[in-house]
């Protein structure tokens, strides 16, 4: 945690943390055999869906801490990132983005994003919630235990909510599903994001 850091500063970092620290628990759990298994997300592997969040975790350090330009980073992080061992190559994407976002000063600066400039507040909420329900994804996709901690739930609501509507046009995520009466906040979160839980 950064110095001095305020309570709203520090209780994102925490949440960011947390997600990383979930999404890495299910990678590090990913069986030999299971890599090229299907998820919940339309043509992507499993290796497929780490690969994408190791690309998200390599871009931070570029955009939050060197300030660049979505041109100037180009096509650096496309491609087969996992190399042998994609665990390994998540952690090491991962404590890169951890750092970059704890760096001093590092979450009042703005980053040139795809849509236009953005808070580095407002980027490191959208990565928690990308872990978030990738890390849901992941565990469906290997078997493994796919309930979500509730605090990272409600955050992730609670920023998605207001641009749910603008994420299936990106081609991204599917269309929301209605969820059944009486869901918890977890599988509103996931229909919300076009899963069927």
């Amino acid at each position: 945690m950064r110095p001095g850091a305020n309570a709203g500063t520090r209780a994102l970092l925490d949440r960011h943390a947390e997600a990383q620290d979930l999404f890495g628990a299910r990678v590090h759990a990913v069986r030999d055999d299971q890599w090229g298994a299907d998820t919940p997300c339309a043509e992507w592997s499993v290796r497929d869906l780490v690969n994408h969040l190791v690309s998200e975790q390599l871009w931070v350090p570029s955009l939050v801490r060197d300030g660049c330009m979505i041109e100037e980073v180009g096509d650096t992080f496309d491609g087969d990132l996992l190399g042998p061992d994609p665990a390994a190559s998540w952690d090491t994407a991962a404590h890169s983005a951890r750092e970059a976002f704890t760096a001093p000063g590092a979450l009042d600066r703005t980053v040139h994003l795809s849509y236009g400039d953005t808070p580095a507040t407002a980027y490191c909420a959208q990565m928690v919630a990308d872990l978030v329900v990738h890390a849901w994804d992941l565990s469906r996709a290997i078997g493994a235990d796919e309930r979500l901690p509730g605090e990272l739930v409600r955050f992730s609501v609670d920023e998605i909510a207001p641009y749910a509507g603008d994420l299936e046009k990106s081609g991204l995520f599917g269309a929301p599903v209605t969820p059944p009466a009486g869901a918890d906040a977890q599988t509103r979160l996931l229909c919300l994001l076009g899963r069927r839980p």
